[in-house]
């Protein structure tokens, strides 16, 4: 790994934090999350190691706080972007907070959106500069690759973002950049608890930090990582099987969580 500043999203816990704890020492850290106190017992935890580290709370889900991300990254020249942070809730859609549903679009897709655009150009303009390369990574989910009924929004907001990064990597295919689509399963974070989930209903796959390591593997790599033998075989068949059928499959899958 030769990033010398990366920025995660999402990073208070779960996948995130196991980002930050993979990444080399030599990697200056802009962590950002929702919650201030996590934030900073992680970056106390890291700055153990004399590694720069620099945190900014704020929620994604609105507008002011996706810019005060963009800001607090200018600041420094951002070469790996880790575009982490996801939330979802389990349900029918017509039952459903609406706010909440809002909110897993906000977070899911227009957070990476916005964010992506706004420090790439810069990333590639440096790395050409130096002959070296960045990188953006995109955590999806193996829930991109099906229609999650019970599971929506959230299903489709990951498929949003495991097309986006493919067709980003290619437009770049001619630039310095590694673009990487990573898609764990259920992983063992607070996503569930947080998505009204009820307890147990889930089996976790894998932890946290395997995910984050593999994530940093695959990077310049491949564009499309899934994370687990279970879990590529599962997104494999969902690609070739009728639709129907997995659609109604997920959805039987999906009453037990409740």
């Amino acid at each position: 790994m030769t990033h010398r500043h990366a920025l995660i999203t999402g990073a208070s816990s779960g996948i995130g934090a196991a980002f930050a704890r993979a990444l080399p020492k030599s990697t200056a850290l802009l962590l950002t999350g929702r919650d201030r106190g996590k934030l900073a017992q992680l970056a106390s935890e890291l700055a153990l190691s004399s590694r720069p580290v620099r945190t900014v709370a704020a929620d994604l889900s609105t507008a002011e706080g996706r810019q005060a991300v963009i800001a607090a990254a200018a600041e420094q020249p951002i070469d790996l972007l880790i575009n982490n942070a996801g939330l979802g809730w389990l349900g029918p859609v017509v039952e459903n907070p609406p706010e909440r549903e809002a909110e897993i679009v906000q977070v899911n897709i227009a957070a990476p959106v916005e964010i992506t655009r706004a420090l790439l150009p810069g990333m590639i303009r440096r790395a050409r500069e130096r002959g070296e390369r960045c990188g953006a990574v995109f955590v999806a989910s193996a829930a991109a690759f099906m229609p999650i009924p019970l599971f929506a929004t959230y299903a489709a907001s990951k498929a949003f973002l495991l097309h986006y990064a493919e067709a980003l990597a290619e437009e770049l295919a001619q630039d310095p950049v590694d673009v990487l689509a990573l898609c764990p399963g259920a992983t063992e974070t607070r996503f569930f608890e947080r998505a009204h989930v009820a307890p147990g209903g889930v089996p976790a796959s894998h932890d946290a930090a395997r995910v984050a390591r593999e994530g940093l593997q695959a990077l310049g790599r491949r564009v499309v990582h899934v994370v687990g033998p279970g879990n590529y075989l599962a997104t494999a068949a969902a690609r070739f099987l009728p639709r129907r059928f997995v659609t109604a499959a997920a959805e039987r899958a999906m009453r037990k969580w409740r």
